[in-house]
């Protein structure tokens, strides 16, 4: 997991095919807020690819936030995100769902998570309130299996180095 954001025109961590700087990075950055719950949802996934604890602090609904929350740099390596369903969370709907697939990797492991995620509008945009996710049982990586990633490259040169 990194600590810092990507260049600019770098694709963002959320898998849109959009530039950081023209899809999340304007959340990150403060410029406005998420004006769906799917673009929170996105803007959430890859603060926490890139380890911004305190955005994904701020974008949670005052009722179910954390007082702390420390995202361990270096546990997990977020490499992929699929969006499976949302149920209202558009611009003038007050609550809303995302079901999301997020994968990571932690060492020699595939972990997936999966969530359906509740939205609530807050303090003027939107915020994450809780989800229900599906139990998930770690995936043992083969040196030479194909890397979850999508690259082609076989894991041990790729996530797996």
């Amino acid at each position: 997991m990194s600590t810092s954001t990507p260049a600019d025109d770098a694709p963002c961590p959320c898998g849109s095919g959009q530039p950081y700087k023209a899809c999340c990075g304007v959340f990150h950055r403060g410029g406005a807020h998420a004006p769906t719950a799917e673009a929170l949802m996105r803007s959430r996934y890859s603060a926490y690819a890139l380890g911004l604890a305190d955005y994904v602090r701020e974008t949670w609904a005052d009722a179910t936030r954390p007082a702390q929350l420390d995202l361990d740099a270096g546990a997990m390596e977020w490499i992929g995100l699929e969006i499976r369903a949302t149920s209202r969370g558009r611009q003038d709907d007050e609550s809303g769902e995302v079901e999301f697939i997020a994968r990571a990797i932690s060492g020699d492991h595939l972990t997936t998570l999966h969530e359906t995620s509740r939205f609530i509008r807050e303090a003027g945009g939107w915020r994450y309130l809780d989800g229900d996710l599906a139990p998930d049982t770690p995936v043992k990586l083969g040196r030479n299996a194909p890397c979850p990633c999508g690259s082609g490259k076989k894991f041990k040169r790729c996530h797996g180095a």
